[in-house]
């Protein structure tokens, strides 16, 4: 995830249907499923991110009161339910065009196509600043939010709680939920799942989750029964849809069989894809989760922050840990997707994560990246993603650089 901003965006322009896509050849299909994308860069942001100014670390254990956020002067939020694109003004980037919405799989809520990460709230950014950020996403039409009960040790959650409470705005989101990941209920064990679900919820001040997600590394315990404790929190209204992360294609055709016998059904999928991390998706994953219908949530769309360009030489990279992940990036071939990347951007008149990212969101499987944005200025860059269209001959050169 990454954060960058631009102050102008592409032409126009909306996505064809998922279905639609699936049924044209490989190329066309990328060319004219071509959906915009915002800008905004990964989150390098641990406190030494490449394109994030570290803040001060809160307190966990002295949660902020969302006052301060809830008083400032942010625009009040605005619900875009229609599917036709509309126009809205920004507050920095003047007028952009918001694209068209698609159901999100499980829960029929339409999706902005990109969604929104929290991993530095409540870690690099306090509740005003997290508020501010969220207030920008929500404002500019933006409505998916990801979240994690491993974000700042749940602390992430509490913010997005307390934003959606001062702002009454539960019903405009959508919000996603990965659990499995606090210390206090680490795994899938049905107990712990169950006990995390709950804790989440609390510290949302929901009584739902849109889209509940679980890692798909940990085999530890049977598909069976992390699914059999799903559908009973289905059953009580508490989760909506289920997805995973990090299943492989085999794990997923499992979980597709358990399915046909009565346990809930996956409805999205989420892995690390980006133009410089393609081959773990590109084969059998994509080809399954295309098959069983499931929206992609790409997570690290930007690798590291690499495809954001905010940093352009190994000297420059901050000595951290999403420092040396993007650093990992810079190679021969990391330099040369990055130059075409480069090169289209100019050409549109937009910064290099934008394009990084409409060049995602034009792949027929995938739904939404989740990218995070530590300021608000780089909100008004993701959310103007729907209105950048990628040409035919852009699509084909950046897949050919980065094949």
């Amino acid at each position: 995830m990454t954060e960058v901003s631009t102050d102008e965006h592409g032409a126009t322009g909306g996505r064809p249907s998922r279905d639609t896509d699936a049924a044209r050849p490989d190329d066309a299909a990328q060319a004219d499923a071509v959906r915009a994308a915002d800008v905004q860069p990964e989150p390098v942001a641990d406190p030494v991110q490449p394109d994030t100014v570290p803040m001060e670390q809160p307190d966990p254990a002295q949660p902020e009161s969302m006052t301060a956020a809830a008083e400032t002067a942010a625009p009040a939020a605005v619900a875009h339910d229609s599917d036709e694109p509309h126009t809205i003004e920004t507050l920095h980037s003047g007028p952009i065009v918001m694209a068209p919405r698609e159901a999100l799989p499980g829960t029929e809520q339409p999706i902005h196509p990109v969604g929104l990460g929290t991993t530095d709230f409540g870690w690099t950014l306090d509740a005003r600043a997290s508020g501010l950020v969220l207030d920008r996403f929500l404002f500019s039409g933006g409505n998916l939010i990801a979240t994690s009960d491993g974000d700042a040790s749940g602390r992430a959650e509490f913010l997005v709680g307390s934003w959606m409470r001062a702002r009454g705005c539960r019903d405009q989101v959508v919000l996603a939920a990965t659990v499995g990941r606090h210390a206090d209920n680490p795994g899938l064990a049905p107990a712990n799942l169950t006990a995390a679900v709950d804790a989440s919820l609390a510290r949302l001040g929901t009584d739902r989750i849109d889209l509940l997600s679980f890692d798909g590394h940990d085999e530890t315990v049977p598909l069976e029964e992390t699914l059999g404790a799903v559908d009973a929190l289905i059953l009580a209204g508490k989760v909506r849809a289920i997805g995973g992360i990090g299943f492989s294609a085999d794990r997923l055709i499992q979980a597709r069989v358990l399915a046909a016998n009565g346990l809930p059904r996956f409805s999205t999928i989420s892995a690390k894809y980006n133009l410089l991390d393609r081959s773990h998706v590109e084969g059998s994953l994509e080809l399954v989760a295309s098959a069983q219908g499931l929206a992609m949530l790409p997570t690290t769309p930007l690798a590291s922050g690499f495809l954001a360009g905010v940093v352009r030489r190994r000297a420059d990279v901050r000595r951290d840990v999403r420092g040396t992940r993007a650093g990992a990036y810079f190679s021969r071939r990391g330099n040369r997707v990055l130059a075409v990347v480069d090169r289209i951007a100019a050409a549109h008149g937009v910064r290099p994560a934008a394009v990084a990212l409409a060049w995602l969101i034009a792949r027929p499987v995938v739904a939404a990246p989740v990218v995070d944005a530590t300021a608000p200025e780089h909100v008004d860059d993701l959310v103007a993603a729907g209105s950048l269209e990628l040409t035919r001959a852009d699509l084909l050169d950046l897949d050919r650089v980065s094949s």
